[in-house]
């Protein structure tokens, strides 16, 4: 008898241990699901509403790096604390990941409640941590979702409070997502253009448009930049401002924008030799080394001139992996390209960045631009950068010039390029050599 109750002990131990999370002590991940398991079977024959979270904290790996692990690991354990402290006795919190932490509440019945409860959470988590002599702090992000139906599984809510965590990652720290049914209406919705834009790129359904760039002074075109458009057969006229965040986050960008820059080149074969091509690159192709091949690739099958091609770059996409981008930039300068910085003034550390990178080009974000005639920190901005890339030897383009005022500004301040509406809106290839038969009427070196 002794022998049987000893071997169900044993047993009994071993499977607390198989849901118990070795370094704090509260369940882990199979602990959580077999909690969520049991609550939706409870409440199948009346299924009321309750809560599921998941808690990320914020910044701790830096703080992991600094004060080391073994500190990290005390914080994880006071964190446990914390957390084991703020539930009440219906409700659990279990350690599911290497700084995230799940937790389940019963007796929350709404999104209200549950943001208040999440806040709480972030609250109590905010204050300093002991990490021996001295103190550390962190804040935390929280993504959670409301079982409503007997219709949803552990693994549906569990994914519904990981993309609202996400969510309240990307809005900044401290961030507390609920999932609504407005998020899973706009989740299907991206679904759904994913897979009309996978479908449209591999049938080639993506086209490039093109607006001009001139010389402020004289107002001549002297080159395009590269913008791409997308009307799909059933969903219409789709904004790049939406499928190009879509085509980033789903790994598509690389060859829709491959696509994109094939048939540019195409088209720019028969615009006049002096005129540029200007083509962005996302933050993304700037940390995979096979974008400078996959362009040049791309310009052999075209035989566009290298030289005639000047790529685009945001501070954003340099700040994800510095050292990549340095070796692309420097891959397409070597053989000609011209690289230039878009969007300068709105990202970080602009002028560490230029110090760091060799640009032949600049371009001054319309917000400058906009607000030009009736905002003096504006004027005194752009003054600062005309100046400035003066000194650096590099080319200057004013983006969003919608007004001739704002041109005649520029063109007193010393700009000398500029891109706007003014000058012309994005048409397509057609359309665009079109324009350039009429600019540049008489000249039989522009292509029939």
């Amino acid at each position: 008898m002794q022998t049987l109750f000893g071997a169900s002990q044993t047993a009994k131990e071993g499977a607390d241990l198989a849901f118990t999370d070795p370094l704090t002590g509260l369940g882990n991940q199979r602990r959580f699901f077999d909690k969520v398991d049991r609550l939706i079977a409870d409440r199948a024959d009346d299924p009321a509403p309750f809560a599921v979270g998941i808690i990320d904290l914020d910044g701790f790996k830096p703080i992991n790096d600094l004060f080391g692990h073994e500190a990290g690991d005390d914080i994880l354990i006071q964190v446990a604390l914390r957390l084991r402290a703020a539930m009440d006795s219906h409700s659990a919190v279990t350690r599911v990941g290497a700084d995230e932490f799940a937790f389940l509440y019963p007796m929350v019945f709404s999104e209200e409640a549950a943001t208040e409860k999440s806040k709480m959470l972030i609250e109590i988590l905010s204050a300093p941590y002991d990490v021996g002599e001295r103190t550390a702090r962190l804040s935390a992000s929280v993504g959670c979702s409301l079982f409503y139906s007997g219709d949803e599984t552990t693994e549906v809510l569990v994914r519904k409070a990981e993309s609202a965590l996400y969510q309240a990652k990307r809005s900044g720290r401290g961030r507390v997502v609920v999932y609504t049914r407005e998020m899973e209406e706009a989740a299907k919705r991206m679904t759904r253009i994913e897979q009309a834009l996978r479908r449209a790129v591999s049938a080639g359904e993506v086209e490039p448009h093109f607006q001009p760039i001139v010389d402020l002074k004289t107002r001549r075109t002297i080159g395009f930049e590269t913008l791409a458009r997308w009307t799909d057969r059933d969903l219409g006229f789709v904004s790049p401002v939406v499928f190009i965040p879509i085509a980033e986050e789903r790994g598509i960008i690389g060859q829709l924008s491959q696509l994109v820059l094939r048939k540019a080149t195409e088209a720019a074969r028969a615009w006049p030799d002096d005129l540029f091509l200007s083509f962005n690159l996302s933050p993304s192709q700037l940390v995979d080394q096979n974008t400078g091949q996959h362009i040049l690739n791309i310009l052999h099958r075209t035989g566009f001139d290298p030289g005639r091609l000047e790529i685009e770059i945001t501070e954003t996409g340099l700040m994800s992996d510095p050292a990549s981008a340095e070796k692309i930039v420097a891959d397409l300068r070597r053989v000609g390209i011209r690289v230039s910085l878009d969007d300068f003034g709105t990202g970080q550390s602009s002028l560490g960045r230029l110090r760091e990178f060799q640009f032949d080009k600049l371009k001054i974000d319309r917000a400058f631009v906009a607000s030009i005639l009736d905002d003096r920190p504006s004027e005194h901005i752009i003054r600062a950068i005309l100046a400035m890339c003066e000194g650096l030897g590099m080319d200057v383009v004013a983006e969003g010039i919608e007004q001739e005022a704002q041109a005649d500004k520029l063109v007193q301040f010393g700009c000398g390029g500029g891109q706007g509406y003014l000058f012309g809106k994005p048409a397509n290839a057609d359309a665009t050599l079109g324009y350039l038969r009429d600019a540049f009427r008489g000249a039989s070196h522009v292509a029939a």
